[in-house]
């Protein structure tokens, strides 16, 4: 049975559309057993992203970001955060959209961008489907200091880091951002790995 065949929408109310849209819906579920169940659910919809991770394999370096995050920050965590380019579709496709946020955030006009994989990051309460990106880079490819776009509140720091010493801030929890973790524990074993073999 198709999923949309097991899903009945009940009622959705608009609860905010300051910044982007939280919505309740309230529907019914028909469950494995063939009974319905009424549910409630609150969905957080910030429109669907990407993400990139540049990486140079002579040198075993990447490059990444440091902001501030409200969010991490109410929830215990009292360091900028260090995280892989990313940023919202905004209506544009994935590749075109993170080739921008490449150059406003890093300085860096890259060349060849490979798609590695999408995943939804917060699938219980964020409609968000994020589309994650890898992409060789030299110091040829620097077009600007980055930092984003200020206009839009971003104060973003560039870091140069060594692969290992990237995943040693995963391991003792310096680097706690999920698409960043991913990108290098990706990097890890299909990028700097695979140049081993």
């Amino acid at each position: 049975m198709k999923l949309q065949h097991r899903v009945r929408v009940r009622e959705v109310t608009l609860l905010s559309d300051n910044w982007y849209t939280l919505k309740t819906t309230s529907f019914d579920w028909l469950r494995s057993d063939g009974q319905w169940q009424r549910m409630n659910r609150e969905t957080y919809d910030r429109g669907n992203g990407a993400t990139l991770l540049p990486y140079d394999l002579a040198r075993r370096t990447v490059l990444l970001t440091r902001q501030f995050r409200y969010p991490a920050f109410v929830n215990g965590c009292e360091d900028l955060l260090i995280e892989a380019a990313a940023g919202l579709l905004d209506d544009a496709e994935p590749e075109q959209r993170i080739r921008a946020e490449v150059e406003e955030e890093l300085g860096y006009r890259l060349g060849t961008v490979r798609k590695i994989f999408e995943c939804f990051m917060s699938p219980g309460s964020v409609t968000e489907r994020l589309h994650f990106f890898v992409a060789p880079y030299d110091s040829s490819m620097r077009i600007g200091a980055g930092g984003g776009l200020a206009e839009d509140g971003e104060d973003i720091e560039v870091l140069e880091l060594s692969i290992d010493d990237a995943l040693a801030r995963v391991a003792d929890g310096r680097i706690a951002d999920a698409k960043t973790v991913m990108l290098l524990l990706h990097a890890q074993l299909h990028v700097f790995g695979a140049a081993q073999r």
